[in-house]
């Protein structure tokens, strides 16, 4: 006799919601999915899908910036390239809309019922949308967050914005006044410059990206200011308005920074309000961010949740497979808990960052006893054939059994590199394991096996 299946209801269709339908679907769950936006959720209509398509073409830019230093030849008026504004955020939203699409294309070829509005739990297990009343098994909560706004700074779409609002105007703001200098502040910060913005960057803290590692912040940093971004530092912003002309910052200290647009970057809430979700017996935080274990369960029975709702690691690639997770474990299926210590992360600058495992900090404060080294981009063949001068690799290994422990690349196409420390990581490879490894000549991956090398002991000290 055929068991019925398992009914599955997923409140969120970003990654953290598509992904699990995705994972329930493979093993035979009844699936539906309630989103209220459109599918991909804000991750793939208005945050991270159009803004790195966005950064992509600023990339572009500040290459060509730079390229005559590699024999080009531009426009002998202006020396530099143009950006089509209204063709470029038309591209950005297309892309955006394409990539929802495919979405949903998946879930349809999966059989995934998709419910647009806004769900709502009525009961431990029991979930609204609208006047409808589905029963399920298991719950997963994956409704996301939205960005912070600040008392004195409302959004009004058109002078001052949040990054979910950049793709709608019809040019490039002259002048750009970004407060908060976090990841999301950093990237838009510097892909504005690159565009031909004259940017602004209000950081509250000593330097700009302070949660990241120290020496990647300051390269960051060096290149933004060299670029011509005016980057204020120690400096908090404690009001924005309209002007005639564009909008008037003001600073703790006293001083206004004018500009023609704002764009506020002050961190991310958590979408959970209005959902019922303490009636259902889910305990919330004192920030409203979802507390969940390491298989993403929740405090209630049969609801998971997955995702910026959770405040675990806010990244697409984190809230997939928190997904994952609660519908392998779910469904009974083995399951490996979430490994945040493994989790590979980029920011999206010029150059770019990215990371993996254990930090230079966790090794200043002896969290870790490790070795570390740290190449600079410039010496690597292929870096200088390309004109790369910022940027480094560093490299961590475990003193004695060189086990690789992480790694900090900033370089350009640093999301692809560290997919290499990663995988040294996630296997419990050591520096002479990466050592022995082939490495294309000339290549900036060369580097990360020269790092290695660097870090070998010979047998005597280790």
């Amino acid at each position: 006799m055929n068991q019925p299946r398992a009914k599955i209801v997923i409140i969120g269709g970003g990654p953290g919601g598509y992904e699990a339908a995705l994972v329930a679907a493979q093993l035979g769950a009844q699936v539906t999915v309630v989103e209220r936006d459109g599918l991909g959720g804000a991750c793939v209509l208005s945050d991270c899908v159009p803004s790195k398509t966005l950064i992509a073409t600023a990339g572009l830019m500040a290459a060509l910036d730079g390229s005559a230093g590699l024999g080009i030849r531009l426009d002998a008026g202006t020396g530099r390239a143009a950006v089509d504004a209204p063709r470029l955020y038309s591209r950005v939203r297309a892309l955006a809309a394409a990539q929802s699409a495919d979405v949903a294309s998946r879930l349809a070829a999966e059989g995934i019922e998709v419910l647009a509005g806004t769900g709502r739990l009525i009961g431990p297990r029991t979930v609204a949308v609208g006047d409808r009343e589905i029963s399920a098994d298991v719950v997963l909560v994956a409704v996301g967050a939205q960005p912070r706004i600040l008392p004195g700074a409302v959004p009004d779409g058109d002078r001052i914005l949040t990054c979910r609002q950049l793709y709608d105007l019809g040019e490039l703001p002259s002048e750009l006044v970004v407060v908060g200098s976090g990841v999301t502040g950093a990237e838009f910060a510097g892909a504005y410059q690159a565009l031909g913005s004259q940017v602004t960057l209000v950081s509250s803290r000593d330097r700009v990206l302070p949660q990241e590692d120290a020496d990647a912040a300051v390269v960051v940093e060096e290149v933004f200011r060299r670029r011509g971004m005016a980057v204020l530092g120690r400096s908090r912003a404690t009001e924005v308005k309209r002007t005639a002309g564009g909008v008037a910052v003001s600073l703790a200290d006293g001083r206004t920074v004018h500009g023609s647009h704002c764009l506020l970057t002050v961190g991310m809430v958590p979408g959970t309000g209005g959902l019922g979700l303490e009636r259902a017996g889910i305990t919330l935080d004192g920030g409203g961010f979802v507390p969940v274990d390491r298989v993403s369960r929740t405090s209630a029975p049969g609801v998971y949740a997955a995702g910026d709702c959770t405040g675990v690691m806010m990244l697409a690639s984190v809230a997939a497979m928190q997904g994952r997770i609660a519908m392998w474990h779910a469904l009974g299926e083995a399951v490996q808990p979430l490994r945040l210590s493994h989790v590979a992360a980029t920011i999206f600058t010029e150059p770019e960052i990215a990371t993996v495992g254990i930090t230079q900090q966790a090794v200043a404060a002896g969290q870790a006893d490790a070795l570390v080294v740290k190449l600079p981009l410039a010496t690597n063949a292929r870096a200088k054939m390309q004109g790369f001068r910022d940027g480094f690799i560093k490299l961590f290994a475990r003193r004695g059994s060189g086990m690789v422990l992480g790694g900090v690349v900033v370089a350009p196409r640093a999301s692809e590199l560290i997919l290499g420390v990663s995988l040294a990581v996630e296997q419990l490879l050591t520096v002479d394991q990466m050592a022995h490894t082939f490495a294309v000549y000339p290549s900036l991956s060369g580097s990360l096996t020269e790092a290695a090398r660097k870090l070998m002991r010979p047998a005597a000290d280790a």
